[in-house]
């Protein structure tokens, strides 16, 4: 089983920085679901930023959500600093 959301942040180019539970850091581009269905909500810049982790991965108040091994699996990872 892949890791789960641990915390998020919405970034303003309807990206999300992602904290996965075993420590790793990530960046989803969510840009390609802003035309998909429930997902075009997301277009509103003050709604995209209400962005939360629920159950391990990441949904807005609406009750759209993203699921979390995709988050992982597509998300690219950030080196860790030192």
């Amino acid at each position: 089983m892949n890791p789960r959301v641990k915390a998020v942040s919405a970034c303003p180019d309807y990206k999300l920085h992602i904290q996965f539970t075993n420590g790793e850091q990530g960046v989803y581009d969510c840009t390609h679901l802003l035309g998909f269905g429930v997902f075009s909500e997301l277009r509103d810049r003050h709604y995209f930023q209400q962005a939360r982790v629920a159950d391990g991965t990441v949904a807005w108040p609406h009750e759209q959500d993203i699921c979390p091994d995709t988050l992982y699996l597509d998300s690219i990872k950030l080196q860790a600093t030192a």
